[in-house]
C-alpha cells in the first residue's frame, strides 16, 4: 500500500527546536514505511529532520514501531529509520 497523508498526523510539536512526536496508523509493513522518500508531502507536513514518528501497523501482525526522520527533501518528500533501541 501507499503513503496516505491523512495517516501521519502530529501529537507534539517541536519547541525550543526540540523534537516533534507524529502518529501514523497503516497496513504497510514498518520496511516499507523506511522506504527512500516513502512520505511524499513530509515538508508541508513539517516534518523535520530527528522528529520521531509511532507507525502504527493496523492490520494483520498488528503492532507499533518507532522511527526517526532521517532527512527531508528540498521537493518536500521524507525519509524514515527504524529507532535503534538498546
Amino acid at each position: 500500500m501507499a503513503y496516505v497523508s491523512a495517516q501521519l498526523n502530529c501529537m507534539a510539536s517541536a519547541m525550543g527546536g526540540g523534537n516533534g512526536i507524529w502518529i501514523m496508523s497503516g497496513t504497510d509493513v514498518h520496511t516499507d514505511v523506511d522506504a527512500t522518500d516513502w512520505i511524499t508531502d513530509g515538508s508541508a507536513k513539517g516534518l523535520k529532520v530527528t522528529d520521531i514518528v509511532i507507525y502504527v501497523k493496523t492490520t494483520a501482525t498488528v503492532g507499533a514501531t518507532l522511527h526517526s526522520v532521517s532527512a527531508v527533501t528540498a521537493g518536500g518528500a521524507a525519509t524514515l529509520t527504524p529507532a535503534i533501541l538498546s
